[in-house]
């Protein structure tokens, strides 16, 4: 299963840009409650939901109500972490930057510092700033870097050494924290670096997730940590990292440079040439298995800001991360197909799922033809973003036909699992961030000596364009390998403002491309559908990213006579378990209301 860790923050407090380290562009900026007690529901005008009888999650989500801030995530310790940098004086982005370092301890499946991510800042003050930290290709990448002597693509670029790409997170988290932070790095990392020492308490679903992986933790390094005695870590046990709290209180103490220099840069390139077969040729080095990246590759990565992608949806505006995330581009061009219908049918029926269909099968197809990193390709945003090119999209949808993907050609030119966290803070600062090794444990390589996981999002890149990778997305030219690219990604990060210009939704999900189909039917829920927010995240969901051109459904979320009716209009349909996992805060009257998916174990807390 791959694992993409999604962090979505929303802070109301006001944060002052503070200068930036580690990061060399300039920026373009256009829970349960700690009492526990019984949490309102939102007084907002809403519809309730009606979802099959036989639906798993019809009893909603656990939702949590504070009046001041909000942080909610995959994991309920990492919240508490963020809460206690609220609670401390910190703003939406000291706790945003708190949570991330705290889930690389906490929930080491997804959480990380050997992965990359992407981070959308919403001020009070009505600015907003996206920062990419998606991790890059080794310099030494090349296009076909993962095919075998006879041309055929191995499994190096999905596990092992040379699967990883340049871990982005640690500079990303840093680099936000100098900007607009308002805390020392020590203060905020320090939740982090105690949960390390002291150690977490396993849960269930920790070493259940342990156990599935470990014949792949044990291959690649891990066993010593999460396999002690070759025992998987038991629940109710006390789980101590020391190795990864070194390498916290190096990052603590010189900042990016802690990671990305020094000590720890010299173990993650000792890691990468482990076990790597001598005489192997240059051009052979990652199909047989080698690690890729040097040091050189750690002391030149840098984190980009980038111009928050936005656009509006019946009066709302959505802002969302632009490439290398295809998340941003492919939900708004879902929107704005969608929004031409002045109405959409009732959730749950047939007509309803066709529409919703019908607009991702057409966003993914553009999606998966022309985004890529945007340094290294031209990605026509503007005109993926039109109304005038929803319209055309729009006009090739039949009212009662499902459409072959093979007959929709992509915009002509002029591209599994991840975490996500949201925070919101008194003064109506938001956070949404969302994270990533790729696959559950990443490449499996646990980094000795440092005490942490490497990401597998070389898998990301188009290693044969035309061929699908392990999503089952089948991506183009413009996201082929290259040295020091970054990779297309679905992380889908997204802060929704009402009518009126006051935040509304902060919004995210893990998941590969699930993300962003998940995150686009919460907002339409919210919007279109007016569910509560518990409804919101529990409703039934649907998938389609054009190629595999089936609809995928969780069990129990359609009843017979919808999938016959869609069946009839010629759709295939094959169910899948958890269409992406959201993580969510919403404004409601007196506060905000935050909650991890029902499908899922995190959670929401705040003051």
């Amino acid at each position: 299963m791959n694992v993409r860790a999604v962090v979505l923050i929303a802070v109301a407090t006001a944060c002052a840009p503070r200068g930036s380290a580690y990061v060399d562009a300039t920026p373009q900026v256009e829970a349960h409650t700690e009492s526990q007690a019984q949490q309102p529901q939102s007084q907002s005008p809403r519809v309730p939901a009606t979802f099959p009888g036989g639906w798993q999650y019809r009893a909603g989500a656990k939702v949590a109500f504070a009046p001041h801030a909000m942080v909610a995530s995959s994991s309920i310790i990492a919240s508490e972490a963020g809460l206690e940098i609220l609670k401390a004086g910190g703003n939406a982005v000291d706790a945003a930057v708190a949570v991330g370092f705290a889930l690389a301890v906490a929930y080491p499946e997804a959480g990380n510092i050997g992965g990359g991510g992407y981070m959308l800042i919403h001020l009070a003050d009505g600015r907003t700033a996206a920062l990419d930290y998606r991790e890059t290709a080794p310099r030494g990448a090349s296009r076909d870097m993962y095919l075998d002597s006879a041309g055929q693509l191995t499994q190096a670029g999905v596990i092992g050494r040379a699967a990883s790409g340049v871990p982005g997170s640690v500079a990303g988290l840093t680099a936000a924290l100098a900007r607009y932070g308002s805390l020392p790095l020590e203060r905020v990392m320090a939740p982090a670096i105690r949960l390390a020492s002291e150690g977490v308490l396993v849960d269930s679903v920790l070493s259940r997730s342990i156990a599935g992986k470990q014949d792949l933790i044990a291959k690649f390094g891990g066993a010593e940590t999460f396999l002690p005695g070759g025992k998987t870590l038991s629940p109710g046990s006390r789980f101590v990292q020391p190795e990864l709290a070194e390498t916290l209180r190096r990052i603590a103490r010189d900042g990016a440079r802690g990671f990305y220099q020094g000590r720890t840069a010299e173990l993650i390139a000792e890691e990468m040439r482990r076990d790597c077969p001598a005489g192997i040729e240059a051009g052979r080095r990652a199909a047989s298995g080698c690690g890729m990246i040097t040091v050189q590759d750690l002391e030149t990565y840098r984190p980009a800001w980038r111009t928050p992608l936005r656009t509006s949806y019946r009066g709302h505006t959505i802002s969302s991360m632009p490439p290398s995330s295809s998340g941003g581009i492919t939900l708004s061009e879902t929107l704005n197909i969608l929004e031409g219908f002045p109405s959409l049918p009732a959730f749950g029926t047939a007509g309803y799922f066709h529409l919703l269909v019908s607009a991702f099968q057409r966003s993914f197809t553009d999606r998966n033809a022309l985004l890529g990193d945007p340094d290294f390709v031209s990605v026509p945003v503007a005109r993926l973003q039109s109304k005038a090119h929803a319209e055309r999209l729009r006009s090739t949808i039949s009212p009662d036909r499902a459409t072959p993907t093979l007959s929709l050609a992509p915009s002509p030119r002029e591209g599994s699992e991840t975490t996500h966290y949201s925070v919101v803070d008194a003064k109506g600062n938001a956070v949404a961030t969302t994270t990533t090794l790729n696959s559950l444990y990443g490449s499996g390589v646990f980094v000795r000596g440092a005490g942490f996981f490497m990401n597998n999002e070389m898998d990301d890149f188009a290693s044969m364009p035309g061929k699908p990778n392990q999503f089952g997305l089948v991506q183009g030219e413009s996201n082929a390998i290259a040295p020091r690219k970054r990779m297309l990604s679905a992380m889908t990060p997204t802060i929704v403002l009402d009518p009126r210009g006051q935040l509304l939704l902060i919004v995210g999900a893990r998941g590969g491309p699930r993300i962003i189909t998940s995150t686009t039917e919460v907002i339409l829920n919210t919007i279109d559908h007016r569910m509560s927010l518990a409804d919101a995240l529990s409703a039934p969901r649907v998938h389609h990213q054009a190629l595999p051109d089936t609809i995928r459904y969780e069990p129990g979320g359609l009843d017979s006579p919808t999938m016959a009716r869609l069946s009839a209009m010629g759709y295939g349909l094959a169910p899948l378990s958890n269409i992406g996992l959201v993580v969510a805060i919403k404004r409601v009257p007196g506060g905000y209301e935050g909650s991890d998916d029902p499908r899922a174990t995190g959670g929401a807390v705040g003051y």
